[in-house]
């Protein structure tokens, strides 16, 4: 039988934690005490990232779409920490434009990494989970989720797949205790912006209100406050909020419009 972890410094994982939302979710959890786990492709940006924010670091190198990484990362991070409170899946990338222009293999890594890896992640972690009581899942969506947008059409998709997959996990696994949400931000300022714009004309329009640390403030309060009755989905920002809104109330052929006009897409 499964053991409880029985250290009292609690634990997070952080996927795609060398830089950008990655790193500012680890430099918050790191200034609560947290021993925070740093894992990123990038073996030494994610070194020097843990170097710089202090505190009670563990850090590795692997790529998510692989599940031999995963479980070696997870076994050292376990065997290091005794506990896993809390699993961030963070790590996407994202490319923008035209479905047709993209190359086909561009949209496949698009998959492999934004639902492969974060499926893997969840698949793997789910015996260290189960091990330490009131554990969390944490998967960063995308406003993008609500409602396709034209320039980041397989993007989007990809996060709809991570909000379904939210969704069932968060009712399969209630009964071993664990909580699994995401959350869905629109805009924010990392460098993943400039491929966004270059594609996608929604952020020309709509600007860029949120930075990395907002985003990393909404990680720490859902995974340290009760989750609200409203279900596992956490809108990170205004216009995140009044999209939804707008998305429950409006008329789908009115949303259509709405998001043709924010696209400049030639045709609503």
């Amino acid at each position: 039988m499964s053991q409880p972890a029985t250290t009292s410094r609690p634990a997070v994982f952080v996927t795609g934690a060398a830089a950008g939302i990655g790193r500012a979710i680890a430099t918050r959890f790191a200034r609560q005490g947290w021993t925070v786990g740093l894992y990123d492709i990038d073996a030494d940006t994610v070194r020097a990232t843990a170097d710089a924010i202090g505190g009670h670091t563990v850090t590795g190198s692997f790529d998510v779409t692989d599940p031999a990484g995963w479980d070696q990362a997870l076994k050292e991070f376990f065997d290091a920490t005794g506990r896993l409170d809390l699993l961030v899946n963070n790590a996407g990338i994202l490319y923008s434009g035209a479905l047709g222009d993209i190359p086909l293999d561009r949209q496949h890594r698009l998959i492999d990494v934004n639902i492969k890896g974060v499926l893997n992640g969840c698949h793997t972690a789910l015996p260290y989970l189960r091990r330490t009581p009131g554990s969390r899942v944490i998967n960063l969506a995308s406003a993008s989720a609500l409602y396709g947008q034209p320039g980041l059409a397989t993007y989007g998709a990809t996060k709809a797949a991570v909000r379904s997959l939210t969704e069932a996990l968060d009712l399969e696994w209630r009964h071993y205790g664990i909580t699994v949400s995401d959350l869905l931000p629109l805009f924010v300022a990392t460098d993943m912006m400039t491929e966004v714009s270059r594609g996608s004309k929604s952020a020309t329009t709509l600007g860029v209100h949120l930075t990395p640390e907002d985003v990393a403030e909404s990680v720490w309060h859902t995974a340290t406050t009760r989750r609200p009755l409203t279900g596992p989905h956490v809108l990170v920002g205004l216009q995140t909020k009044l999209t939804s809104l707008a998305n429950r109330l409006a008329p789908p052929f009115v949303t259509r419009a709405v998001v043709g006009w924010l696209s400049k897409a030639d045709t609503l």
